[in-house]
């Protein structure tokens, strides 16, 4: 099933989605807002023209497992992508997500500008991979 993936950000959300087999997961941009509702709304509009069943968003827990500031936004944005658009939503851990999309960066030799633009997108890669990953792996 297509799967759109989430990095929610307060300035910037990355955006990410596989292919109907799960298979090819892709970088497919960013939403540059910072109030929720606008911010759902984008990501519900991408998830229809994209024909996702299910959005991933990341869930930023601390390294402990607890839930900060950021974690509590994310369910926040999760429950309003499923109660107002009517969206399956899934959380996902995201712990070093994006420093796992900065290596990546550092890999490819991406800096400057082009590399802002990027970790976030690459970020939601991450989190829709593992998401796939683990429910593989759980048999779902």
């Amino acid at each position: 099933m297509v799967i759109l993936g989430v990095d929610y950000g307060y300035a910037r959300t990355g955006l990410a989605v596989c292919d109907e087999l799960e298979v090819l997961s892709s970088p497919i941009g960013i939403i540059k807002e910072s109030y929720m509702p606008k911010v759902a709304r984008e990501i519900a509009s991408v998830a229809s023209e994209r024909g996702a069943k299910l959005v991933v968003v990341g869930l930023p827990l601390n390294m402990d497992g607890t839930k900060g500031e950021h974690a509590l936004a994310s369910e926040e944005l999760a429950s309003i992508l499923a109660n107002e658009y009517g969206l399956n939503v899934a959380l996902q851990d995201e712990r070093l997500t994006t420093v796992e999309a900065y290596n990546l960066l550092d890999e490819s030799q991406t800096f400057g500008k082009k590399r802002r633009a990027a970790v976030d997108q690459v970020a939601a890669t991450i989190i829709l991979e593992d998401y796939i990953k683990t429910a593989r792996k759980n048999g779902d």
